[in-house]
């Protein structure tokens, strides 16, 4: 008896997978809150130097406490090509002829400036302390705003390693436990941050705990859900996530303070820790560690909860002894490349599309909704490789469209960025199922942390990449468009696993890869 028929004799997609995918589910709100997080505890405001104006023994000496604030900026900033104030520059000294209107003055160029030696005025009417605001990350050090997020991607990586690895060897449950009170402690922890560097490096753990939760959670669910059902469950996780947009959205709207925010998205993380001891460790890797009659105590568990208790009682030792034979095998290096850092050059910097930041997060997550119904039929009834494929490709090409589309068209652009978005979250609504089912039980969490590391790779990379605007506008453009163009070409090549149960053993998928091949040959 397979372990997929096993599940159907217990109860198949029962109450147990139900409550269980809820529970699994509850997390995944609050994902996008850390993810997209940045864009509003990180958000640029507007800003210039601050400056101290000695109006004593100058001709304007009768003008102290009635000099506008725009005429103050005027004579100890210079201007811009828009008529604002420059963000990194102030006058060395007071340009009193400024105020003059009879006066001219030959070349403003000429009038020497400096840095802003004292600080910033910052524009506190949107967002009352970020970041941004509070360590000064602007002008020489505006690079640290995408290192940060860099280093956030970082420890998304770093997560995918060590958690992917070790829940191989200790098992799914007890890892997603503690990333669950990693991500609700590290949070916490970041939103009391004395200093930038302390912040990155709590960042940073929050990272690795976001993505041993997403590793686990798509195992533990996979692992105890029916075939028919799997493409069902994971695109409900998706839904979660994009639902969770609409939920930072509106904290975000809500709270304007930094430090707020992360506690708020942090806390709740609390609550599914105590709730997780509950989730039940997955059966088909407890036969692969060798312990079979634990592994038969939770199918009948399972069993219970789904009403079937005396089906469940009849698995017997000759089962364990079935299941142990089936499932012996050795270790499979796989390699699946998925490079997603297109998604995070959208989706990580918001107020570069030049409209209101709180209306673009519900934009992205509206697209979402549709973009997902599509990929839930694709999935299911045309098949996981095409969907993956066609969601990446239609990504790459709107994104590279938006070179052509002039600057001053921002709604046409926003809409390109859109679709492209939504292409990609269908993509990534696909892709963890997909992957999931190509990896055999015995290595199917280090297969995961290995998919996850060359994704995680294309998010640290995506913040670096914004940054070649500075030196050729177009260039971060067509890297995040060429990217899920060759990233969709590889994927025709995978194998379709459509109605295919979850490979157990390195036999399987072997037999499987040759019925492929021969399978295309004819």
């Amino acid at each position: 008896m397979s372990f997929a028929e096993l599940l159907d004799h217990v109860g198949g997609m029962g109450r147990f997978q139900i409550i269980y995918a809820i529970l699994l589910a509850i997390p995944v709100f609050m994902m996008a809150s850390h993810n997209l997080l940045q864009n509003f505890t990180a958000a640029t405001s507007e800003h210039h130097c601050h400056v101290h104006i000695n109006i004593n023994n100058t001709p304007y000496t009768n003008l102290t406490g009635k000099l506008a604030a725009k005429d103050l900026l005027r004579v100890s900033i210079p201007m811009d090509s828009n008529q604002q104030p420059e963000k990194c520059h102030r006058f060395v000294s007071t340009q009193w002829q400024l105020l003059d209107s009879n006066a001219t003055v030959t070349n403003l160029t000429e009038l020497e400036t400096d840095s802003c030696a004292d600080g910033w005025v910052y524009d506190k009417s949107t967002f009352t302390s970020t970041i941004i605001t509070e360590w000064d990350l602007v002008c020489d050090s505006r690079q640290l705003k995408q290192m940060a997020q860099s280093i956030y991607m970082a420890g998304i990586l770093a997560g995918g390693i060590v958690f992917g690895g070790l829940s191989d060897r200790f098992g799914r449950r007890s890892l997603v436990i503690w990333c669950y009170l990693q991500m609700a402690v590290t949070g916490t922890c970041t939103a009391f941050s004395p200093s930038f560097t302390a912040y990155c490096i709590f960042r940073f753990l929050t990272g690795m705990a976001f993505s041993g939760i997403v590793l686990n959670g798509v195992s533990l669910s996979v692992e105890w859900t029916p075939t028919r059902t799997r493409a069902i469950v994971g695109t409900m996780y998706g839904y979660c996530y994009t639902t969770g947009q609409f939920i930072l959205a509106g904290v975000a709207y809500a709270i304007r303070s930094w430090r707020w925010l992360q506690l708020v998205v942090s806390l709740p993380y609390f609550i599914c820790f105590s709730y997780s001891w509950w989730f039940a460790e997955s059966a088909r890797w407890l036969v692969i560690a060798g312990r079979p009659d634990q592994a038969v105590k939770q199918l009948k568990r399972v069993a219970r909860i789904n009403r079937k208790k005396e089906e469940g009682d009849k698995l017997n030792i000759e089962v364990r002894l079935d299941l142990r034979e089936a499932e012996r095998s050795h270790q499979l290096q796989q390699f699946l490349f998925l490079f997603f850092f297109a998604y995070y050059g959208l989706a990580m910097d918001l107020q570069n599309f030049g409209v209101n930041i709180f209306l673009i997060l519900l934009v992205f997550g509206a697209v979402d909704f549709p973009a997902k119904f599509i990929s839930i039929l694709t999935i299911s009834f045309i098949g996981r490789r095409f969907t993956q494929a066609l969601a990446l490709i239609l990504a790459g090409l709107a994104i590279l469209a938006n070179i052509f589309v002039p600057q001053d068209l921002k709604t046409l652009r926003t809409v390109l960025a859109v679709f492209g978005k939504g292409c990609l979250a269908a993509s990534f609504t696909c892709v963890y199922l997909y992957t999931s089912e190509l990896y055999p039980t015995v290595i199917r969490q280090t297969g995961l942390g290995l998919s996850n590391t060359m994704a995680r790779l294309g998010s640290i990379i995506a913040p670096l990449v914004k940054m070649l605007e500075e030196y050729i506008p177009f260039l971060p453009l067509i890297i995040y468009g060429a990217a899920p163009i060759i990233s969709g070409i590889a994927a025709t090549f995978l194998p379709e696993t459509l109605n295919v149960p979850l490979p157990e053993t390195i036999e399987d998928v072997e037999t499987r890869l040759v019925e492929s091949i021969g399978r295309q040959e004819q």
